[in-house]
């Protein structure tokens, strides 16, 4: 079964949104400090990203759902990223967005981004409270690269119909399943494994450097 089809997969914080939506939530609930230094680390690597992803949230907890919701719909994109991906649509490929961060604001940009799907995790709540537990497909630091293994394997696409577009430390195991590695400002650690760097904070910059065109 052939398939004309191709892949980009972004990564959510810091590459389609301007920011880390973990770390907005924690200044709206006054935990911004403790959350921040934990993401620095595991951003750089230091810290398995499984263990600082529960830590992280369970300071979240007693933080009302609709203040959550409200914070997640109105984060910042990236300049450039309705360009960016409308371009890889119009050049055939499908847009997916992996994140190790939450679905009600991964969701909500994919409507608004024209992403295909977008996979992240799930903050618990109970009576319109988060509880401070979180759940979902996107927990490991291995989650993006086995994920994109099963796409690519239920799209019928190849390590070399496949771009992959990340920032930090949790998206290096999706770097191996492809030929075509973006580190969008980025950490270091990512720089090493890109086949091309681009450090100016504007999505356009992608389309361009691959030659794919932008409509305006």
């Amino acid at each position: 079964m052939k398939s004309t089809d191709k892949l980009i997969v972004f990564d959510f914080d810091s590459t389609l949104m301007n920011g880390e939506t973990i770390d907005i939530l924690a200044k709206a609930h006054n935990v911004h400090k403790q959350v921040e230094q934990i993401t620095h680390k595991a951003m750089n690597g230091e810290l398995d990203f499984y263990e600082s992803l529960k830590s992280r949230v369970a300071l979240l907890q007693e933080l009302s759902l609709q203040k959550a919701l409200d914070i997640a719909h109105n984060l910042p994109l990236m300049s450039g990223a309705k360009q960016c991906i409308k371009a890889f649509k119009n050049a055939n490929y499908k847009a997916v967005c992996f994140s190790g961060g939450f679905h009600i604001a991964t969701d909500h940009f994919a409507k608004i981004l024209g992403l295909d799907a977008s996979f992240a995790n799930i903050l618990h709540h109970k009576d319109g409270i988060l509880t401070g537990q979180v759940g979902g497909e996107m927990m490991f630091s291995d989650s993006k690269g086995q994920m994109l293994q099963r796409l690519q394997n239920l799209l019928h696409i190849t390590p070399s119909d496949t771009i992959v577009v990340g920032d930090g430390a949790n998206d290096l195991s999706m770097f191996k399943y492809a030929d075509t590695r973006i580190a969008f400002c980025a950490k270091e650690v990512l720089k090493k494994e890109a086949t091309l760097i681009i450090d100016t904070q504007d999505l356009t910059q992608i389309p361009k450097a691959l030659h794919i065109p932008i409509s305006h």
